[in-house]
């Protein structure tokens, strides 16, 4: 089997790639800024049910630096480009996301090129998508782009930004290497260990009752075992080169949906998630106090919906139910408590 690149092994969606790569028998490298975590990363794919030994390796690379780029990507076949800053609230300056995303993903391609790798799996975003947009009368997909020119925060932005800087690579200096991009919306599911993403935030923060009530915010959901299987077919189909891919379970949920599913699963385990949903007004005053709730301000009181049917007819992906990726994510939560 090919050898593979994942960036960023650290990270939730990156372990669940490795997870499936290896148990698909590829030989996987994995980047990460320091070794130190390099026994984080083979405990949780060992609670994902894998012992990766000599199949995986470890480099050190640094998404804002060059060195050691061409050492993570020689001699691999395929490259998943996963990793990108995503902060639990807004950062100082919207720089400090948007370089480390645009210029990270224009190291990776141009090693990548240089060292003869055949195809990209670049992690998008929803955000990417979406954002800065009025909800339209249809789903929102693969030919929409987000406006960077909008108030939609430096995250939003970053992945704007840096999936369009990949595209304009590969169209002028790619050279013939492939390019294939995945969005997921919020991903869920169960998680490894104690990193996580910061959608996981979000149930953790309704079972912990760290919200005072459900904002009117609508947003999609997709469990990260389905993400991690969309990049591997986004990686061999050759249908996927030069596309991108939704990924979205479902129709987007309300928060006050979530936090229905996880009453209605959890039982005593769900007591402190809220029931009432609070006006926007008060959202924008809590964001004064609270840098995370500020995140969501862009998108608040609009509802919005996307569609996975690309994904679904060109390459057959066939994801789980949105409430199964809820209820999957406040089960591993709960259990890490433990």
């Amino acid at each position: 089997m090919s050898k593979v690149l994942v960036t960023g092994g650290s990270g939730f969606i990156a372990s669940y790639v490795i997870l499936q790569l290896l148990q698909a028998d590829h030989e996987v490298r994995t980047t990460v800024r320091n070794l130190n975590r390099e026994e984080e990363v083979r405990e949780m794919l060992r609670a994902g049910g894998i012992d990766a030994g000599k199949q995986l390796t470890f480099v050190t690379a640094d998404l804002e630096k060059d060195a050691g780029w061409n050492v993570a990507v020689a001699g691999c076949a395929y490259v998943h480009h996963v990793a990108s800053p995503f902060p639990a609230s807004p950062p100082r300056h919207e720089n400090d996301l948007i370089l480390p995303a645009r210029e990270g993903a224009r190291r990776v391609l141009r090693a990548s090129r240089d060292a003869g790798v055949k195809r990209v799996v670049l992690t998008s975003s929803y955000a990417a998508i979406g954002y800065g947009r009025q909800p339209l009368d249809r789903p929102f997909d693969e030919r929409d782009w987000s406006d960077p020119d909008a108030d939609i925060g430096a995250y939003p932005k970053s992945k704007t930004l840096a999936e369009k800087a990949a595209w304009d690579f590969i169209r002028e200096e790619g050279a013939g290497m492939e390019l294939a991009v995945v969005n997921p919306v919020g991903v869920f599911g169960p998680v490894l260990g104690k990193d996580y993403s910061t959608s996981i935030m979000i149930v953790r923060r309704l079972l912990d009752g760290a919200v005072p009530g459900l904002p009117k915010i609508w947003f999609g959901a997709v469990d990260v075992r389905d993400v991690a299987d969309l990049h591997l077919r986004a990686m061999t189909s050759p249908a996927a080169a030069g596309e991108r891919f939704l990924a979205v379970a479902g129709d987007f949920l309300a928060f006050r949906e979530i936090a229905a599913i996880l009453r209605q699963n959890l039982g005593a385990a769900a007591a402190k998630v809220p029931t009432r949903e609070i006006p926007n007004w008060m959202v924008r005053l809590a964001a004064l106090a609270d840098p995370a709730v500020r995140l969501i301000l862009p998108e608040l009181g609009k509802k919005k919906t996307g569609s996975n049917r690309k994904a679904r007819e060109v390459l057959g992906w066939i994801p789980r139910s949105r409430e199964a990726a809820i209820v999957a994510t406040a089960e591993s939560l709960l259990k890490l408590r433990t």
